[in-house]
């Protein structure tokens, strides 16, 4: 019991001031994905309340879930997330509205022509965001749309059938926006893609998008920056600042949307080096004193918050896990220190940019 006890009081220690409430002096959103499914688990609803003033759904905004058949809408998922964020203060960030993933089977089997995809896409998102109008203040418009030699990717919306603009770059893009702008007024709209925290090919692409959107008026308010990462070599993202300021530059907003940062396991699901854990640390802290630094970087986000719920075990097969802030318990981890006290740090001269 004393040994309980002990424990429990550290971890209150290092949990004196919340996230939340470090992020709200900067004017920072700090957030997380969920799943409404786990609401009604006690530890997942209040560490998720306490710590967090933004939330965004993994699952149960995107297309397969809102829309299983053609001619029915499943709201119910998505209008938990919304009501849990309203109960707690959080705002809402909608995932998302176009992705050649996670799409049902009756769209991606249903041998639509171009013409007759493109109104199904219209359809969804004036449907979807007028919904939620008022109460997502901003959406991943489109998700992941560019290869990693910055060409775009092949897909459903773009050239498999398309919307009718196959073969025209980004138009298809462009006009995914147009449509959100029309269904919403006020909610911010993102691109969002994995891969491009630092300079490179397809964040070059990206920024190259935002340019000419941002020239012609297409409306585009903002930049995600997924953040997955495998690599603990911090080679690959060392120019992150770099990229948040010239995209932040064109006049867009900037968010951190799906940041974890998976360790290598054993068979067992055992950590294969202890040192890992202050490697992880370090990662997040760069993150989140590049954001915290930068005035256009608006919010931080983790996918998920707890690693009795993370995406990568699953995906790398048992092969790296531990990739988030609170380990199984819900016990805060160095990752969890080290963006406290990033957020703790003073932004000498930011002016933040105006978020709703």
């Amino acid at each position: 019991m004393g040994l309980i006890l002990l424990q429990t009081m550290d971890v209150g220690t290092s949990l004196a001031q919340s996230l939340r409430e470090q992020a709200d002096g900067h004017g920072i959103l700090v957030g997380t994905a969920v799943n409404p499914a786990l609401f009604a688990e006690a530890s997942y609803a209040s560490t998720l309340a306490r710590e967090f003033n933004m939330v965004e759904p993994e699952n149960a905004m995107k297309w397969a879930a809102i829309r299983p058949a053609q001619d029915q809408l499943n709201f119910g998922p998505g209008d938990k997330v919304v009501a849990f964020a309203q109960a707690h203060k959080m705002k809402v960030r909608g995932h998302c509205l176009l992705w050649s993933e996670h799409n049902p089977a009756w769209l991606t089997k249903g041998s639509f022509t171009a013409e007759q995809l493109s109104k199904l896409l219209q359809e969804h998102i004036t449907a979807v965001m007028r919904h939620y109008s008022g109460n997502v203040f901003a959406w991943d418009v489109v998700n992941e749309a560019f290869l990693a030699n910055g060409k775009i990717e092949p897909s459903i919306w773009y050239d498999g059938p398309g919307i009718g603009l196959a073969g025209k770059g980004t138009a298809y893009i462009e006009q995914a926006f147009r449509w959100a702008r029309t269904a919403d007024s006020k909610a911010l709209l993102f691109y969002n893609d994995y891969d491009t925290e630092g300079l490179n090919a397809k964040s070059d692409a990206v920024y190259a998008m935002v340019k000419d959107f941002k020239k012609r008026g297409v409306p585009i308010d903002g930049v995600g920056i997924q953040a997955h990462i495998f690599n603990s070599d911090m080679k690959e993202i060392s120019s992150l600042s770099a990229n948040l300021a010239r995209l932040t530059a064109l006049g867009v907003q900037v968010h951190i949307t799906e940041m974890d940062v998976a360790l290598p396991l054993d068979t067992n699901g055992v950590l294969l080096d202890q040192k890992g854990l202050a490697r992880q640390a370090d990662i997040y802290r760069f993150f989140a004193r590049a954001c915290v630094q930068q005035p256009g970087c608006t919010a931080f986000q983790t996918w998920g918050f707890t690693d009795k719920y993370s995406w990568i075990p699953g995906y790398t097969k048992g092969a790296k896990g531990k990739a988030l802030l609170f380990d199984q318990f819900y016990a805060p981890k160095p990752a969890y220190n080290a963006l406290l006290e990033a957020l703790q740090e003073p932004a000498q001269n930011i002016r933040r940019v105006t978020r709703p």
